[in-house]
């Protein structure tokens, strides 16, 4: 039988909420069939694969939640959740989460913990990201979460947040290309990762990363919703004036080791959400999206016109819409100085990252990790 999770958590490794023992070998609510072969008659390797993960990133803006069982092809998406709760609202000024912020997180964390229980997942692991790093309240707000929850947060650091990002994403980098530059815009922080191209025993080898203090959530509340297209400009540059020092402070770093040319990836809702703008899409599709490769002219062009337009102007946008109309701004601030720093060629996009890192940690240490996803 699996035991609870002790409080807090600080392992890698996490399991899911609490639930009542004669639960523990239930499937959809109903007790196991007798007729089943018993789980002692099979090997331990058989039952492992059979068994559901979970990866929950907690992050500034955003809640997610992916649950997959190890398949030929890395693994199988099970379930999926994900809910807009800005937990960093506020942050920037106050230096702490505010108890509506919270409020929305522990009930989309409830919602998560919902699924868990419902898909039987017995390994999961939990993190948070700068929200919970930064906020002075944000290790009472992890145990409140276990309280109230069951869910044991671990709130990792940006070097762990980096490893986990490109973990899940590297097996997009070409491979015969350059050294990669993969940035995850995210809403408190945004890290820029110099990984080799080729992965050495499966694990991509970071050769250098800086974390960025600007994420959607906190460069966007710096300013506010302006009316006028020339108070837009101005804010938008600002914005750009914030981010941009980073990014040189990056790329000299990178011309210290001879580096002079890299192919781009990012992971984040805002690269994400942009591109499916730029291919035209009616609607957001992960299978036309993950993968894909813009433009790097053409996406800044776009993040420029974006970032000029007024909210009901952004709301109106197909895959924008009224969520992101007004934190888009922030992350095509971001993501224009990322791309003019670096220009030409392509952009590749993923949509993966934190969640699939954890995945392939997770079934990698239990034995059931089969090839990469």
């Amino acid at each position: 039988m699996m035991m609870d999770l002790p409080m807090p958590a600080r392992t890698e490794t996490a399991r899911g909420p609490r639930r009542p023992p004669d639960a523990l070998n239930a499937r959809d609510g109903r007790p196991p069939d007798p007729r089943a072969t018993p789980p002692q008659a099979r090997g331990p390797a058989v039952q492992r694969r059979g068994r559901c993960y979970g990866a929950l990133d907690l992050g500034t803006n955003n809640c997610r939640l992916l649950i997959a069982r190890p398949s030929a092809d890395g693994f199988t998406v099970v379930d999926a959740y994900s809910r807009v709760v800005r937990l960093g609202e506020g942050l920037l000024e106050s230096g702490r989460l505010s108890d509506v912020a919270m409020d929305r997180t522990v009930a989309a964390l409830a919602a998560c913990a919902d699924k868990l229980g419902r898909r039987d997942v017995r390994l999961t692991r939990n993190v948070a990201t700068e929200a919970c790093r930064r906020a002075s309240n944000g290790r009472a707000f992890v145990e409140r979460v276990y309280r109230e929850t069951g869910i044991a947060l671990d709130i990792i650091s940006p070097a762990e947040e980096a490893r986990l990002a490109v973990l899940g994403c590297h097996v997009l980098i070409d491979a015969a290309g350059p050294p990669a530059l993969v940035f995850d815009i995210g809403g408190g922080s945004t890290e820029l990762m110099l990984v080799e191209p080729v992965a050495r025993d499966g694990t991509p080898g970071i050769v250098d990363w800086i974390s960025m203090p600007w994420g959607v959530v906190s460069l966007a509340e710096t300013e506010p919703q302006w009316p006028s297209p020339e108070g837009r400009l101005a804010a938008y540059e600002r914005m750009l004036a914030e981010v941009r020092p980073w990014a040189d402070r990056f790329a000299d770093r990178l011309a210290a080791r001879g580096i002079a040319d890299v192919q781009l990836l990012g992971t984040s809702g805002t690269i994400t959400t942009l591109a499916s703008v730029q291919l035209g899409l009616p609607g957001y599709d992960r299978r036309r999206v993950d993968g894909c490769q813009v433009a790097n002219a053409e996406l800044a062009a776009l993040c420029r016109s974006i970032g000029l337009r007024s909210v009901a102007e952004r709301a109106r946008i197909a895959c924008v819409g009224p969520d992101r109309a007004e934190l888009i701004v922030a992350g095509c601030a971001i993501l224009e100085a990322i791309l003019t720093r670096w220009p030409g060629g392509q952009v590749r996009v993923a949509d993966r990252g934190i969640r699939e890192g954890i995945l392939r940690t997770l079934m990698g240490r239990d034995g059931t990790w089969m090839a990469a996803a």
